[in-house]
């Protein structure tokens, strides 16, 4: 009688269940994306001038770039100087961002002074410049 208790027991392999580890991995990730800064470039690359000692800007900005050739870009699309103040006021609506102009080292002066100033007219209080960081002597 003991010997048929013995023989008619099967005995189960190991499982391990992996739905704790991979609920666990997801809310990592959630968060990671969650708590990540994404910034929008405005869409083209420009050779930031050498600066050091700047600080770092803040998340809730707007980008205004200036290509080598004096083309003026908002939000990935080129537009003219005159209209960077009305572009800016209307994704402005609601909050108070600052500014960053993104100026190529061969774009002229003058480009640049144009843009700063309709960043102004347009009622942003906080305009910055984009740089390049460089390493301390």
């Amino acid at each position: 009688m003991l010997r048929q208790r013995y023989a008619s027991r099967h005995y189960e392999g190991t499982h391990i269940d992996m739905t704790p580890m991979v609920d666990c991995i997801m809310v990592l990730l959630i968060f990671l994306m969650v708590s990540s800064a994404f910034v929008e470039d405005p869409g083209i690359e420009v050779q930031k001038p050498d600066v050091g000692g700047t600080e770092v800007a803040e998340q809730n900005t707007l980008l205004v770039a200036i290509s080598s050739d004096d083309r003026v870009y908002f939000d990935g699309q080129e537009i003219p100087i005159d209209q960077v103040a009305l572009r800016v006021r209307q994704a402005a609506i609601g909050r108070s961002p600052a500014l960053i102009i993104r100026a190529d080292k061969g774009c002229s002066h003058g480009v640049f002074a144009a843009v700063y100033s309709e960043a102004k007219h347009a009622g942003i209080a906080h305009v910055q410049f984009a740089t390049a960081q460089t390493e301390a002597p």
